[in-house]
C-alpha cells in the first residue's frame, strides 16, 4: 500500500455511492449523510451483495483505512474523512439476488413522509430487515422501490409476525436524534392492538416484568419473564370481550423484544395465533374458523404512534389501518355475539 497512487477520490457521500470499482482501489470522501455511521455499516451499505464477513475480513487485514490509518469494524466515521476501499469483486450470483424475488414499488403502504421521516404499514410475514436466512426485508424493499432516497434506516423494527406502524428515517440527523429519544421511553407513544385467549378480567392493568433474552438449543431466539431480566413496562387496556377471546390495546412503556407477546402470556393470557409463546392447540382451531372465520397470523398490529418530529418538533400522530384479515375477525366476532 505504500506505493499506491491515489488517482482519483470520488468525493461522494455514502448515500450516493452507486458502485464500487473492481478494477482499482475506491477512495471515498464521507459526506455529512455518513457521519457517526459505524464503517462496518457504511461498507455493507456501499459494497451490496458482499458478504459481511469479506467486509470484516478487509477490514482485519489492513485493506480499509481511514485518512491511511488502520481501523476497526467499530470504528464511528467524520464528515471529512478520507476512506480508503480495496477493489471488491461481487459474484454474479451475488449480484443478482437482489432480484431473485420481485420488489414491486407501493406494496408497502405509506402512512407518513417528509424529508426526514418515511413511516409505512408493514404487512405482517415481513422481517424489517434481512438476515438469518430471510435475503430482503422491510428496509431492502424500500431502499429497492425508493431510489431517489439516498438513505433509509430503520428507526425501530417490529416482529416478522406484527403488522404496523414502523418509523424509517431518511436523513441521519433523524436517526441519530430519534434513538435518542428512544431511549427516554416516555418520548415516543406506542399503541397496539393484539386479541389474546381467554377472558382479560381488568379494564387496565400494568405489567412490569423484567424480561430476559435466551436462545434455544435450535438458536432460535425467546425471552422470558426472569428477576435478571431487564426492566420491561406494558399498559394493557381491555377495548372488547368476546368470551373466549379478549380485544386489548397495548401500549409499550419499554421496547424489549417480544414484550407485549410474554407480558400478556405472563398473565395467562396468550396471543391469538403466536407460533412462539402461544396456545398452539387453540391457534389450530383458530386457524380453522373456530371463531367465526379462518385466521391464520398472530393478531398483533402496531396501530399507533405519536411523537415529536425529531428535526422539526411538530407533533406527529399516526395510526396504521388494521389488516383486512383483522379486521374480518373482528367482525365474525362480533357477529356471533
Amino acid at each position: 500500500m505504500a506505493n499506491e497512487t491515489k488517482s482519483e477520490i470520488t468525493i461522494i457521500a455514502s448515500s450516493k455511492v452507486t458502485a464500487l470499482r473492481t478494477d482499482r482501489v475506491n477512495w471515498l470522501e464521507i459526506g455529512e449523510d455518513a457521519d457517526g455511521q459505524r464503517i462496518d455499516n457504511f461498507l455493507a451499505r456501499v459494497a451490496k451483495g458482499v458478504p459481511k464477513s469479506h467486509i470484516y475480513r478487509i477490514i482485519r487485514g489492513g485493506e480499509v483505512r481511514v485518512n491511511k490509518a488502520r481501523v476497526k469494524a467499530e470504528t464511528k466515521l467524520k464528515a471529512g474523512d478520507v476512506l480508503r476501499v480495496p477493489p471488491i469483486r461481487v459474484s454474479q450470483k451475488a449480484a443478482d439476488k437482489p432480484n431473485a424475488a420481485p420488489l414491486v414499488a407501493g406494496t408497502v403502504p405509506v402512512l407518513y413522509e417528509d424529508r426526514h421521516l418515511l413511516i409505512v404499514n408493514k404487512p405482517t410475514g415481513m422481517a424489517a430487515h434481512g438476515g438469518s436466512g430471510i435475503s430482503h426485508g422491510l428496509i431492502e424493499r424500500l431502499r429497492a422501490t425508493h431510489p431517489e432516497e439516498p438513505f433509509l434506516e430503520l428507526a425501530h423494527r417490529l416482529d416478522k409476525e406484527t403488522s404496523g406502524a414502523i418509523i424509517v428515517c431518511k436523513t441521519r440527523k433523524a436517526l441519530v436524534r430519534l434513538h435518542d429519544m428512544m431511549k427516554d421511553h416516555s418520548s415516543i407513544e406506542k399503541h397496539y392492538r393484539l386479541l389474546v385467549k381467554g377472558d382479560w378480567v381488568n379494564d387496565r392493568q400494568h405489567v412490569k416484568e423484567p424480561l430476559l433474552r435466551f436462545l434455544l438449543p435450535s438458536g432460535e431466539r425467546r425471552v422470558k419473564v426472569d428477576r435478571d431480566g431487564m426492566a420491561s413496562h406494558t399498559i394493557f387496556t381491555m377495548l372488547k370481550r368476546y368470551g373466549d377471546v379478549t380485544y386489548l390495546d397495548a401500549e409499550l412503556k419499554t421496547g424489549r423484544t417480544h414484550q407485549i407477546r410474554v407480558h400478556a402470556l405472563s398473565q395467562g393470557f396468550p396471543l391469538v395465533g403466536d407460533d412462539k409463546y402461544g396456545d398452539f392447540a387453540f391457534n389450530r382451531e383458530v386457524s380453522r374458523g373456530c371463531l367465526g372465520t379462518p385466521f391464520h397470523r398472530m393478531f398483533l398490529h402496531a396501530y399507533q404512534l405519536t411523537f415529536v418530529h425529531p428535526v422539526s418538533g411538530e407533533k406527529i400522530h399516526v395510526k396504521a389501518p388494521m389488516p383486512d384479515e383483522c379486521q374480518a375477525l373482528l367482525k365474525a366476532l362480533e357477529a356471533r355475539k
